[in-house]
């Protein structure tokens, strides 16, 4: 009898490991045939059909460099707000300026903005709970997105990680940055990363209000809709966007379609800066065959400073292919890198919460914004160019000659590669 207990206890537990880490959808398993350039029409058209939205015009970007920029742009947002903010974050740490955006919420709930705030509950488990209590008692409505429940075990490894705000409707924030004291500052030392987020007015506006709709409505069940949160925006500039998103839910290989169909479709230039950069071997060889073509390949990534050394070591393990193929891997030195971004050939410029690893493909709820405008790209290529200035370039002779130790230690983690 006890024995029948053991087994079953057992089965079960397997049965929930199971449901926790597989996404249930089948991955993309066939390389992108490369069918036009970045510079032929049909690139922005198939990427804005494929990926959801089609492709915005009369929009305005401003770039916000770490969190002396960040943080101030957004706390006024939120100020400026007069019907609605609808806000989304994975990371929702105590410290400083988790209060001060505590407050400005509550201070615009109190003052009756409606006020939507979205966290993930892994990202918001070190939030002073104060922060809970002030917003909902100045009329806020809180919701921790996948709080565990019996009921839904299998969603446990399914956290949203993006990162949303919009303002009435017509004014969105996007980008890499968490609410947390590590943000803060100008990565001027290893207690401040190095992180970039972006302003957005016009009609894509509209997108990122549609992509946070997506989660709330799973998490409350609630639709938001109307004039206050979908109002009609008039043109605030001339550039052209569209924003989409990925979910286990529905639609999880979105993001990796994305950079797979960009890289393919690169003809001078990829640069790419990632926080976690863990490529699948179908990535790898699409740069790959990006270099074979001629294409200038740049990588930017965390070095020693990093949040998370088990994702280093795993990718450090499959760099060879990449390295042996000309492609530039830099390593950033002065703090953590925290960046999410993609820009291709001077055109394409890929934002958002999607770093470039299996959870970020498969498994988290991502949200990226894609800009197709040749002078809002060479701004990002000339920031790149900063962090490249403050960074180490890995050679493949430095990759060879690493320790057996680290190789060991990167044949071991990269046995997790689908789950970081």
């Amino acid at each position: 009898m006890l024995t029948i207990f053991i087994t079953a206890v057992v089965t079960l537990v397997v049965v929930l490991i199971v449901a926790n880490l597989s996404s249930g959808e089948k991955k993309i398993e066939h390389k992108i045939e490369r069918l036009y350039a970045s510079d032929d029409p049909q690139f922005p058209r198939s990427m804005s059909l494929l990926l959801g939205p089609p492709v915005e015009t009369g929009n305005r970007f401003e770039v916000l460099v770490n969190g002396d920029e960040i943080f101030p742009s957004m706390l006024d947002g939120i100020r400026s707000a007069q019907k609605t903010i609808t806000f989304e974050t994975f990371i929702y740490w105590s410290g400083e300026i988790g209060e001060q955006f505590a407050a400005a919420l509550s201070e615009k709930a109190r003052a009756g903005v409606a006020v939507h705030v979205l966290l993930d509950w892994v990202g918001s488990k070190k939030m002073d709970r104060r922060y809970l209590r002030m917003l909902r008692d100045a009329g806020a409505e809180v919701i921790q997105y996948h709080k565990p429940h019996w009921t839904g075990l299998g969603r446990m490894n399914d956290r949203t990680h993006r990162k949303l705000l919009v303002i009435d409707g017509h004014t969105g924030f996007t980008g890499g940055v968490g609410i947390a004291e590590e943000w803060t500052g100008n990565a001027q030392d290893e207690k401040h990363w190095r992180d970039t987020h972006f302003r957005v007015e016009g009609p894509v506006a509209g997108h990122m209000q549609a992509v946070f709709m997506d989660n709330w409505i799973k998490a409350s069940g609630n639709v938001l809709h109307g004039p206050e949160y979908f109002p009609k925006i008039a043109p605030a500039g001339d550039g052209i966007a569209h924003m989409f998103s990925s979910s286990p839910s529905g639609g999880s290989d979105d993001m990796q379609l994305m950079y797979l169909m960009a890289i393919t479709a690169a003809t001078h230039t990829i640069h790419l800066a990632s926080a976690y950069f863990v490529p699948d071997k179908l990535t790898i060889n699409a740069i790959v065959e990006a270099r074979r073509r001629g294409v200038q390949v740049q990588i930017v990534t965390p070095g020693n400073h990093i949040d998370t050394h088990t994702v280093r070591e795993a990718s450090r393990a499959g760099w060879g292919d990449l390295l042996e193929a000309g492609v530039e891997i830099h390593e950033y030195q002065p703090t953590m890198f925290h960046c999410k971004l993609l820009i291709v050939d001077e055109y394409l410029v890929s934002v958002g919460s999607t770093n470039f690893d299996s959870r970020s493909f498969k498994l988290n709820d991502e949200a990226n914004l894609n800009i197709y405008d040749r002078e809002f790209a060479k701004i990002q290529t000339a920031i790149l160019r900063d962090d490249l200035a403050k960074s180490r370039r890995v050679t493949l002779e430095d990759w060879q000659r690493r320790s057996l130790r680290e190789k060991l230690v990167e044949r071991v983690v990269a046995l997790l590669d689908s789950q970081l």
